[in-house]
């Protein structure tokens, strides 16, 4: 049997959610999404695409914080509507928020939710913003900056995934 690209199930938009997996532990990293061309240039690439919705346009991963993902699989589910990519995370975090996994918010049976997992890099330093203003600013402000926003974010979390476990 060959592999048909074709074959998989996109959604309205022309996309399909792709799981993404640190091979050796099992640990999922991220999900993001793909379009045709993202699992074209992943097959022959060996690195992970994506197709970003808020830019509407393709990304690979690690073109900025140069954390990449070597393909050592793919794999498509039953229905073929969701794609499991298994990687080896080359600079230690696969989270733009400096985290190994994405999933690092633990939603506890209380409902507070708790970070888990080390912070491998500061995003601020890697995607902050580079201008004439920010760097008259001072670091300080943009590290208050992204303290500010996280918290805020952590707040929205709890209130929008609060469970009734």
């Amino acid at each position: 049997m060959q592999f048909d690209i074709e074959s998989l199930k996109y959604n309205q938009a022309g996309l399909i959610p792709a799981i993404v997996q640190e091979y050796q532990t099992g640990q999922v990293l991220m999900m993001a999404w793909m379009n045709r061309e993202a699992v074209e240039k992943t097959m022959t690439s060996g690195e992970t695409w994506f197709f970003s919705r808020s830019r509407n346009k393709m990304w690979k991963k690690g073109e900025t914080s140069g954390h990449i993902q070597r393909v050592k699989s793919l794999y498509y589910d039953c229905d073929g509507d969701t794609l499991l990519i298994q990687v080896e995370q080359v600079g230690g975090a696969a989270c733009h928020e400096g985290y190994v996994s994405c999933f690092h918010y633990k939603v506890k049976t209380d409902g507070s939710v708790v970070t888990e997992g080390e912070q491998k890099f500061e995003p601020a330093e890697v995607y902050g913003m580079r201008s004439e203003a920010n760097e008259a600013a001072g670091p300080e402000i943009i590290s208050h900056l992204y303290e500010v926003i996280m918290s805020r974010r952590q707040s929205d979390q709890r209130l929008l995934y609060h469970l009734p476990i």
